[in-house]
């Protein structure tokens, strides 16, 4: 998470919300990314997905089932989308998101037996530190 976190940073140097992934196998990180809507203009540039797409290319195969992927705060629909469709073999997070958390939160998609697969997600791993994360950006917005 610590890793996770240090990306997360980044994001905001070009003002995306501080948001960092970590995919990991066998212990080893095979890719890290951090939110990059602003800075590519994209509105599905969010770590996550970035993360999976990078590590998909590093190990050959969009089907991901050797990877945990640690992120920073709790995947939106979308990304936990991207876990089920890649086929993640686990779901690591900070942060609760209950306004847009899609594993845990607001929804269950990561662990919803009607979907094609289904993956173990662990929550609220040094939750205060991602979230102040967060609450520092907001707060330097207003």
């Amino acid at each position: 998470m610590r890793v996770a976190l240090d990306e997360a940073a980044l994001a905001v140097v070009h003002g995306d919300v501080p948001v960092g992934a970590v995919a990991v196998v066998e212990g080893q990180v095979v890719s890290r990314r951090h939110n990059e809507r602003e800075l590519r203009l994209d509105p599905t540039a969010h770590a996550e997905v970035l993360a999976l797409r990078d590590a998909a290319a590093v190990l050959g195969t969009w089907r991901l089932g050797a990877v945990t992927l640690v992120v920073t705060l709790e995947p939106c629909a979308m990304c936990a989308g991207a876990l089920v469709a890649g086929r993640v073999g686990r779901l690591v997070f900070g942060a609760a998101d209950p306004k847009a958390g899609a594993c845990g939160s607001l929804y269950q998609l990561c662990a919803d037996p009607r979907l094609n697969h289904e993956l173990p997600v662990t929550g609220g791993v040094l939750a205060q530190e991602c979230s102040g994360h967060l609450e520092r950006f907001f707060a330097a917005r207003r």
